[in-house]
């Protein structure tokens, strides 16, 4: 195994012709994909992987500079399919690793077939002419329950990000994987996400991209996949579901995973 392969706690499984990476979002690892991977392993090789700064990677490699901007995870991903000699891939990116993708995307066009892209947003602060969902004050208010009392922001933060109680299985798990996080690396990383801004980028981003987004989602506003889809410089497909919360592969894996198989499947120009 590579060294890179190893940091990122890298595995491969199935078998078929063509590959999919499948990528997380913030707060949670590779284990979030549980319900889909059943279902590609007989057509598919799939590459699943944990950002740096996962609670499930050597909180040692976290560097705090490269990671403080979304390219320093895209260039991790090119590094990972470069170390497994990919040649291309359908890419899954789940919230900030769709983002991920898609600025891999525009440096390494022909590592990637598609992006489908779950809970994607390019920007969370509200700007003149954009609503991203989240006012400075609110992303600050949120910081600093951070650094007060890491635990008890968890438990909070969980169940409105998957919508549902603490009861509830997809909260339990979100919450599991998010407390498994170093705090400092953990505010760190959402520090990089909410003051992130890719709006300007969208427009190289020339691969097929299928947005896939839940009817309410308190980190994303349905305007969001509708802006993705009007400013992508590719083609683009959005599909809003039927589903509540940011992590609708955890929390509604009956109708997201058909779903998502219907849009790894398929090309747009079909």
């Amino acid at each position: 195994m590579g060294l890179v392969e190893e940091a990122h706690n890298v595995k491969i499984v199935g078998s078929g012709n063509q590959t999919i990476v499948l990528a997380h979002g913030f707060g949670t690892d590779q284990s979030v994909w549980k319900h889909l991977v059943p279902h590609l392993l007989d057509d598919y090789r799939v590459i699943l992987f944990d950002n740096i700064g996962a609670g499930t990677t050597n909180p040692d490699y976290f560097d705090f500079e490269r990671y403080s901007t979304l390219e320093g995870y895209a260039y991790d991903v090119i590094a990972i399919l470069e170390e497994l000699r990919v040649q291309s891939c359908i890419f899954v990116g789940h919230s900030v690793s769709a983002m991920i993708g898609a600025i891999a995307s525009i440096t390494r066009p022909d590592l990637f077939t598609k992006l489908v892209a779950i809970s994607a947003s390019p920007r969370y602060l509200n700007d003149t002419d954009y609503y991203g969902g989240f006012e400075q004050e609110e992303i600050q208010k949120l910081f600093e329950a951070m650094q007060s009392n890491y635990k008890a922001w968890c438990d909070g933060f969980a169940p409105l990000v998957v919508g549902g109680d603490m009861e509830t299985m997809a909260v339990q798990e979100f919450s599991r994987t998010l407390f498994n996080m170093r705090p400092d690396i953990s505010l760190s990383v959402a520090q990089t996400i909410f003051q992130s801004d890719m709006r300007h980028l969208l427009h190289h981003v020339t691969i097929p991209c299928h947005i896939i987004q839940s009817m309410k989602d308190l980190a994303v506003p349905v305007v969001v996949s509708e802006y993705l889809h009007q400013n992508l410089g590719g083609q683009s497909i959005v599909e809003v579901m039927q589903t509540d919360g940011h992590l609708p592969q955890l929390s509604s894996p009956d109708i997201v995973i058909p779903v998502l198989l219907r849009h790894i499947r398929f090309s747009i120009a079909t």
